[in-house]
């Protein structure tokens, strides 16, 4: 059973770069070495063959995962201009916490990447922010305690 990964289309495009890269680029260059290191003798005692082999296993596995993953991808909607400012998958929201402002944008758990900011729709925040709309605010659970946001925009 296929399990949808959801992308904005700048996550679909990273996973599509890296896919070309690996397929146009370092398979090539790496078969390139495996089949030198072939030709060096010995393969019983051949440093440079054993690490290009795991290394062409490590790119194909990654290609594997990635033409996978490709067909499962759904791209996120852009919020229509206008539409009502509901929070869902591809909104930026402006969250008031602890007397500041933050701004986070939801995302699929692929592309979850809180240093940039990029929470998953999957984490407590995420879940919590998921539907509502300027002005409500949300109570989620931390480490530290339950933290209140208090939404101000939805992008």
């Amino acid at each position: 059973m296929d399990k949808k990964i959801y992308l904005t289309k700048e996550g679909l495009e990273e996973l599509k770069a890296e896919y070309e890269e690996l397929t146009k680029k370092k398979r090539p260059e790496v078969v390139e070495r495996l089949a030198e290191a072939r030709n060096m003798g010995d393969l019983a005692e051949n440093a440079e063959y054993s690490a290009a082999r795991d290394e062409l296993s490590f790119v194909d596995g990654r290609i594997d995962e990635l033409e996978e993953l490709l067909r499962q991808v759904v791209l996120i909607e852009e919020p229509k201009a206008g539409s009502k400012r509901t929070v869902t998958l591809g909104s930026t929201v402006t969250l008031h916490v602890n007397k500041k402002k933050e701004d986070y944008t939801v995302v699929g758990a692929w592309e979850a990447d809180p240093a940039e900011k990029k929470i998953s729709d999957q984490s407590p925040l995420g879940k919590a922010l998921i539907g509502k709309i300027v002005g409500d605010k949300v109570e989620v659970a931390a480490p530290a305690g339950k933290v209140l946001y208090t939404i101000v925009s939805v992008k």
